[in-house]
């Protein structure tokens, strides 16, 4: 079940909401609603700040429609808002990483830590029933008898994520007055350990742009992450009408709403980047058709990593990491490469700068010992 906001192509200025509702259990499987909501096309300073509230408006509709057709689809639709509280917590908890379907990664962990929360509570148990004691065992189950499909103990950071993910659906069930108390605030987390962040050089970038890919648009796509650091997500759903020309500045730039954080972003792109876009489509199609995330095309981009002669262990998110290095190594401030990177904080980007002064240290150490 998949339920996502569509804008439809601006008319008279306005730009009509409507919900594109797929449902595999109801007869009408995929239908249309109209939200009675629209953003103004080409927003004032004032204006904007009505489109951003218009927006989360739309998001709060749906995701209470998400809600009320998993309620259905589970036999709870009669249920009174008392009985729902009694509602098993796994369920809920499903429920609650279908909402995140239209956020890759974000959805690959929520789907991660519900097959943990299976695995260790496979009855399930009464989202009334999650006290401390529960969650303090689940913590032992992902830290001593959880394992990853190679059969090895989960991450220090695989553990953080997955108790995260609970804790983030156990504070919405208390906000959805599910729960009169969060269990969660009683429990410790998981310590986050050091994130390592696997990137490119230039010279190795330099190399991947020469070697040929098997899938030439994920060459592409990658290329263009590594240019303008956007993730995989936003340059899946980039369409051309996002990608505009600033005449005054003579540059080019994109206006998109970033998946993850759903915050609107204006990012100004090079011209090595544009060029490597290519024609301008019509205006409603995706720039990049055809993408997708799996794992046979994560086998396909490391054999592409692999003939440009480089052995390092290359996810698509490197590009982001790769965009990220580069910017700072070449001597743009933290704050810009925070802002063009659309973080909410700047800590967040502080990790790069770590990786930048330990390249720092090491070049300190290529001078060859002095013989006296």
């Amino acid at each position: 079940m998949t339920i996502t906001i569509r804008q439809r192509k601006p008319k008279n200025g306005t730009i009509k909401l409507f919900l594109d509702i797929y449902n595999p259990k109801s007869i009408n499987k995929r239908t249309t609603k109209s939200l009675d909501l629209f953003l103004l096309e080409k927003p004032n300073s004032t204006q904007k700040k009505r489109n951003k509230e218009v927006l989360e408006a739309a998001e709060n509709i749906r995701s209470k429609m998400v809600m009320n057709i998993a309620y259905d689809n589970n036999g709870l639709d009669d249920l009174n808002e008392k009985d729902k509280s009694n509602i098993n917590f796994i369920a809920y908890f499903k429920e609650q990483t279908e909402i995140r379907f239209n956020s890759q990664g974000n959805y690959g962990n929520w789907e991660s830590a519900y097959k943990h929360l299976k695995t260790f509570c496979p009855k399930g148990i009464s989202i009334t029933q999650v006290d401390p004691k529960f969650l303090e065992g689940f913590k032992f189950h992902l830290e001593h008898v959880a394992k990853t499909k190679s059969n090895v103990q989960l991450s220090q950071n695989s553990m953080y994520s997955y108790f995260n993910k609970v804790k983030a659906c156990l504070r919405q069930a208390y906000k959805d007055e599910l729960i009169i108390k969060n269990p969660v605030d009683r429990v410790k987390s998981f310590k986050q350990g050091e994130t390592q962040r696997e990137f490119l050089t230039i010279e190795e970038l330099q190399a991947l742009f020469k070697a040929e890919c098997d899938i030439p648009q994920i060459k592409t796509a990658f290329i263009f992450s590594a240019l303008t650091g956007l993730r995989w997500s936003d340059i899946n759903n980039l369409l051309w009408n996002d990608l505009q020309h600033s005449e005054t500045g003579n540059y080019w730039f994109i206006r998109f709403r970033q998946q993850k954080t759903k915050g609107a972003e204006t990012l100004p792109i090079s011209e090595q980047a544009r060029e490597l876009l290519g024609e301008i489509g019509l205006a409603e199609e995706r720039v990049f058709k055809g993408l997708k995330y799996s794992a046979w095309h994560n086998l396909k981009l490391q054999q592409w990593v692999m003939r440009g002669g480089i052995s390092k262990t290359i996810t698509f998110h490197c590009a982001r990491h790769t965009y990220a290095t580069l910017q700072l190594t070449n001597g743009t401030d933290i704050y810009t490469v925070s802002k063009l990177l659309g973080h909410r904080e700047l800590k967040t980007t502080q990790v790069y700068a770590q990786i930048i002064d330990q390249k720092k240290v090491e070049a300190a150490n290529v001078i060859p010992t002095l013989t006296l």
